[in-house]
């Protein structure tokens, strides 16, 4: 009886372990029998939805709303909008190309276009999708305001207005029905459309740029003078007249070389200096006669860029225009000098402004009058002749020929009708030579401590020395010694 009862507890152990090693099997590869009804489905989302010739997408890609289409190609929207489409029929508002180019914000294009704001751009543009069919006509754009859901996930309200006229948010549907598709439609309105979160993303990235530009700065220093701290200079307010002279904002030396383009302004430019030098250049060459001028500031020398930074940064300029004639009197030792044309020029800008009213009324009640120029430290000089503004000495001299060519508040160009130059300085000032005219420099005589002074004599004491020399008896008067 024992060995048979053994035997079978030894096959029901053995049964019930291959038992125990198959039951884990079908566990585990029963998940992966899908049904019927799955693989059903399954199949239908891996399989991918192609979109014909004829479609809305295919259409938008190829109209003129040529903007649009390039920002979803950045934004990589095509795939999702090609699986919307699939699903069914969708709607775009899509704004016109000049709203996208000139009167989109600049700054918040940018941000658009950065790579690490690439989920804004695309909720940017999903928002001018639904995920239905609307037409303009037939009664089905609605007349009281109602929300859509957009395939950005956020609500878009469209509504009409008391003239029947179809808004999408604030934007009015300018071109309803432009583009009709079997499997959509697409609408043109006049701006674009931007959603609160793209905003708020916008709106704290600008707060986060603000706050982080925050510039260096160094070590306090010591005034010399009286060993404490020098306090740093009160800010200047915006439109204020710059603190620090404009031969200290000067650029160290001006190249001879064509204008580079203009860069970014600094923080400190109140004013569109480049702008305005611009329009005063044009100015010269619409005016006629000028041209030599404005050929030399654009393009053989770099100070219109100069005169664009000096501008932009608060200063005002008053330039004396020579025209072309007194331009082509010029020879060639005169502009053959190392920077002859800056310096020439530099002589024809004083840092003031000055209209032909206001120089002829200070000559009138002063007799001469002397401006500062940009060329240290000479200066030129103005007077009154012959009911008008007269610059320079002698034969350099040069009269207001065409008064106030350009003046706008901060660039005033005054034609006159030859080129100045600083005048000669006398050799006696600089070398310290004596001139043929000038008088010779009176020494007074040397004292000694044994020199004694001569006593001067009368012409009647003279006369009797000269007698008592005759009788050899000179020697004996003191006073004849």
């Amino acid at each position: 009886m024992g060995a048979p009862l053994y035997g079978a507890v030894l096959l029901f152990l053995v049964l019930a372990a291959a038992t125990a090693d198959v039951v884990p099997e079908q566990h585990q590869k029963q998940p992966a029998l899908p049904s019927s009804g799955a693989g059903g489905a399954g199949s239908n989302n891996s399989s991918t939805v192609g979109v014909n010739s004829n479609s809305v997408l295919v259409a938008l890609l190829d109209s003129h709303y040529t903007e649009l289409a390039e920002l979803v190609e950045k934004a990589l929207l095509l795939q999702s909008l090609e699986d919307a489409v699939g699903r069914g029929n969708v709607t775009i508002f899509a704004p016109r190309n000049e709203a996208l180019e000139r009167d989109l914000d600049p700054e918040f294009r940018a941000f658009l276009l950065e790579p690490r704001n690439l989920r804004s751009l695309q909720r940017l543009l999903l928002f001018h999708v639904l995920p239905s069919r609307l037409h303009s006509a037939s009664g089905a754009w609605p007349a009281a305001s109602t929300a859509r859901m957009t395939l950005s996930g956020e609500h878009l309200e469209l509504s009409a207005d008391a003239d029947s006229r179809m808004l999408v948010g604030a934007a009015a549907v300018t071109k309803p029905d432009a583009v009709v598709r079997p499997d959509g439609v697409i609408h043109g309105i006049e701006r674009l459309l931007v959603p609160r979160s793209v905003q708020e993303d916008f709106n704290r990235r600008r707060s986060l740029a603000a706050i982080s530009a925050v510039l260096p700065t160094g070590a306090p220093e010591v005034d010399p003078r009286t060993h404490r701290l020098k306090k740093p200079a009160p800010p200047v307010p915006l439109g204020a007249p710059p603190v620090l002279p404009v031969w200290d904002a000067m650029a160290p030396g001006p190249s001879i070389a064509p204008a580079p383009a203009p860069g970014p302004n600094s923080g400190k430019a109140h004013f569109d200096g480049h702008s305005q030098v611009k329009d005063f250049i044009q100015t010269l060459v619409l005016y006629g006669g000028y041209n030599e001028l404005a050929d030399i500031l654009v393009n053989l020398t770099s100070l219109a860029t100069e005169m664009g930074r000096l501008v932009s940064e608060g200063y005002v300029l008053t330039v004396l225009a020579p025209n072309d004639e007194a331009m082509a009197r010029l020879t060639t030792d005169q502009l053959s000098e190392p920077g002859s044309p800056e310096n020439i020029l530099y002589y024809h800008m004083v840092p003031e402004y000055q209209t032909e009213e206001s120089m002829y009324n200070a000559v009138r009640r002063f007799g001469t009058v002397r401006y500062d120029t940009l060329r240290l430290p000479h200066k030129v000089t103005a007077r009154e002749a012959d009911g008008s503004v007269k610059f320079g000495h002698g034969e350099g001299s040069a009269y207001l020929f065409d008064p106030d060519i350009y003046t706008d508040g901060r660039i005033s160009v005054q034609g006159i009708d030859a080129v100045l130059f600083p005048p000669v300085e006398d050799t006696a000032k600089s070398g310290g030579a004596v001139t043929a005219g000038a008088a010779p420099a009176r020494k007074a005589p040397a004292v000694t401590g044994t020199a004694k002074s001569k006593l001067r004599r009368g012409q009647l004491l003279e006369g009797a020395c000269h007698m008592m020399g005759f009788f050899g008896r000179r020697s004996r008067f003191t006073s004849c010694q």
